[in-house]
């Protein structure tokens, strides 16, 4: 599934292809919003909110999407169009007066609402690092709120922070030195924040930074744990441990962990019972 970062580097790049073009006609290939008509309203910016892309119109108009596993969103010039086998799959198409088209396939909870009504679909969500009113001090106060919670079930609720994703929450737990079942009110919950924040606007902002949490961009050297099961560990050489995921269970992703570098609880000591948080 697509993190925070990927989210908010999509909705940069259709800004730039997009952003003040008005639209010809638009295309929503999902039932309840097939008869809805957004033709001749400018494309005024996509937002972010954690891993929700909100597209914005004049006239007090938003269309939400979520990427989730398979989703994405392709621009192209005029005239031009996605290949044949992709077209059954295709849910939204935007066609401007200026030229580019914009496809998304397999898009995900699809909404049209009005711009002032964007929270009944994101207002669930916690402070999200990339977008102007994060607050570090709301996302500290979340994530202690339930302090046994272990450390990658607390960050993978997006109502806890928003934007974080496997990747991430794997990393996070290396980088801190602790294992990520540790209850989350037992470590430094501000610096972890501060950390996280730190890691998601670094990934977005710094050209070749794109989720390279090593320091180091050669393939699969980028990751300390994340999808290096059964290799060494880059800092300490002990074999890197992976645990599967718990079905349908969004708290319970699949795991790596460092037995040497993060010390602590073992999957035993996973949350029993999934906490929804989109």
């Amino acid at each position: 599934m697509p993190e925070g970062d990927s989210v908010r580097l999509l909705a940069l790049r259709l800004d730039r292809s997009l952003r003040g073009r008005t639209l010809a006609a638009a295309d929503l290939r999902v039932p309840r919003l097939a008869t809805r008509d957004l033709g001749g309203r400018t494309i005024l910016e996509h937002a972010t909110h954690g891993k929700h892309l909100l597209t914005r119109f004049s006239g007090d108009a938003t269309l939400h999407s979520h990427l989730r596993m398979d989703g994405s969103w392709t621009v192209t010039r005029a005239g031009r169009r996605l290949p044949s086998r992709l077209m059954p799959d295709v849910r939204v198409v935007l066609r401007t007066t200026e030229g580019p088209t914009a496809w998304g396939v397999l898009l995900h909870d699809l909404e049209l609402v009005p711009t002032a009504e964007e929270h009944t679909l994101v207002g669930h969500l916690g402070p999200d690092p990339l977008r102007e009113d994060w607050d570090p001090d709301e996302a500290v106060r979340r994530l202690l709120a339930r302090p046994t919670t272990p450390l990658v079930s607390a960050l993978l609720d997006q109502t806890n922070l928003a934007g974080l994703g496997n990747l991430w929450v794997n990393e996070l737990a290396f980088l801190l030195g602790r294992s990520p079942w540790t209850p989350v009110g037992e470590v430094d919950v501000p610096r972890l924040v501060e950390r996280a924040a730190t890691a998601l606007r670094h990934s977005v902002q710094v050209p070749g930074a794109y989720q390279v949490t090593t320091g180091n961009s050669r393939r699969g050297e980028s990751h300390w744990v994340a999808g290096r099961a059964r290799r060494p560990c880059p800092r300490c050489g002990t074999t890197v441990r992976v645990v599967a995921e718990s079905p349908g269970d969004p708290a319970n992703r699949r795991t790596w962990w460092c037995p040497r570098c993060q010390p602590g609880p073992g999957p035993e000591a996973r949350l029993p019972r999934a906490d929804r948080g989109a």
